[in-house]
């Protein structure tokens, strides 16, 4: 990234950009930890493909409920104020998993709550520290395409090592001991934050009219809200339903998510304990791809001001994961799931960054909060249920026939774009001229 010359409120923005952008990272290696832990605990004590299925869907249920929910909380109290928050409270309750299960006991039942309870709180620190972005890449000079890439990219660089991390703990320590670390990179995150990324209204360019100052209650200018919580809920709602390319949107991602939700969550997991020896050789795979889209990142946001959108995301879209789902349908050797895997991960290094840069071209500040809770909600809405069907699959068509339906579904629906229509407002310059009125807001 190439910063322009600026003061010394500027190299602070730098400084809060990094800050932000580290904090987001070791958060989302927590994620990749759990990820991984919470299988190989429950395949340990001697659970089903179902019961993997059960706690993937009750890990990834509160997002849903987070982002309807939380958004609003994020606008409300602050975003900076809101991460922190989010990162010590779930930090806590994953800890807990670990001191159950060597103290007193962890039934299955116990482990469903405690994993509900650390998605349901995370969710809004994810919002919060992704509305941030805008404000701080201003006052840095940074492009917001290669922003959103590098958030993005921070994401992917924390499957890489958690992924890595991951598995060998699990392999080598066991599932219990990757949860202490799991909590440990969440109260981390916290205070990277509370430390590195300055207060909000310290970084916004002079006259912006964002919302989500850090005084709680506080709206554009710090004018006290005197709206209800239900009432900011509503008006984010009526944005993102009138907005017609957010519908898409949402439309295409829950469809996606749902599937690698049933991939990731549940058929790979299996996959590897079945066929491919446990632990090591899934934080492989999940590494590959983790380091292959952090490249795919950083070569994207070179060229991400130059290439059109729509195609680029589309195709994109699809090679992330129609060729690596067919491999394990056809049951291909390690070498060619990790090659096509690696070539997945090039691919999905461009998808974040145009959707992401595209929503916040469209979505007004003050929104920014709800209404990125609200679209994260409903992408993520099939995301338990496809971790709960891809169990309940594994189980009873098998895991070739799982993959194979996962690699068609998934090539169909990522090519749509290419029908252009209303999907042509992606493109640089058509946010200004779609977007919805303020009445409709």
């Amino acid at each position: 990234m190439t910063f322009t010359d600026a003061p010394a409120r500027g190299r602070g923005a730098r400084s809060s950009l990094v800050a932000l952008l580290s904090a987001h990272a070791i958060s989302q290696t927590g994620n990749v930890v759990t990820a991984f832990a919470v299988p190989f605990y429950v395949l340990g004590r001697g659970g089903s493909g179902v019961e993997v299925g059960l706690a993937a869907f009750f890990a990834t249920a509160p997002v849903v409920l987070g982002g309807v929910l939380g958004g609003v909380v994020v606008d409300r109290v602050g975003h900076r104020r809101a991460a922190i928050a989010a990162d010590v409270a779930s930090g806590v309750t994953v800890l807990a998993i670990p001191v159950l299960a060597l103290t007193v006991g962890l039934p299955f039942w116990a482990l469903l709550a405690l994993v509900f309870a650390a998605g349901l709180l995370d969710t809004p620190g994810q919002t919060a520290r992704r509305v941030m972005l805008p404000g701080l890449s201003m006052r840095a000079g940074a492009r917001l395409e290669q922003s959103v890439g590098l958030l993005d990219g921070s994401e992917r660089f924390a499957k890489l090592i958690g992924a890595s991390v991951a598995g060998l703990l699990v392999a080598v320590l066991g599932p219990v001991a990757a949860l202490f670390v799991n909590a440990a990179t969440f109260l981390v995150s916290a205070v990277l934050t509370w430390k590195g990324v300055a207060p909000i209204r310290d970084v916004l360019l002079p006259g912006s009219d964002a919302a989500g100052t850090d005084a709680a209650g506080s709206g554009p200018g710090g004018v006290p809200r005197r709206t209800s919580y239900w009432a900011d809920l509503a008006e984010g709602f009526r944005f993102v339903v009138a907005d017609p390319l957010m519908r898409l949107v949402v439309g295409l991602v829950l469809a996606t998510n749902l599937l690698d939700a049933a991939r990731g969550s549940t058929l790979l997991p299996l996959y590897a304990n079945d066929r491919l020896g446990g632990a090591a050789a899934l934080g492989l795979l999940v590494a590959v791809m983790g380091g292959c889209a952090l490249i795919g990142n950083i070569a994207f946001g070179f060229v991400a001001h130059r290439v059109p959108r729509r195609v680029t995301f589309a195709l994109c879209f699809a090679l992330a994961g129609g060729p690596s789902s067919a491999a394990f349908a056809f049951g291909a050797p390690l070498p060619v799931l990790v090659a096509l895997t690696a070539l997945s991960g090039l691919a999905a290094g461009a998808i974040n960054p145009i959707l992401g840069t595209v929503e916040l071209e469209r979505i007004p500040e003050q929104l920014r909060g709800r209404v990125f809770g609200l679209i994260n909600a409903g992408a993520w809405a099939g995301v338990p249920f496809g971790a709960l069907l891809g169990g309940i699959a594994g189980d009873t068509i098998g895991l070739p026939l799982a993959f194979g339906i996962v690699a068609v579904l998934y090539t169909m629906i990522t090519l749509s774009p290419l029908t252009g229509g209303t999907w042509r407002q992606m493109e640089r310059g058509a946010a200004a001229v779609d977007r919805v009125p303020a009445a409709l807001c």
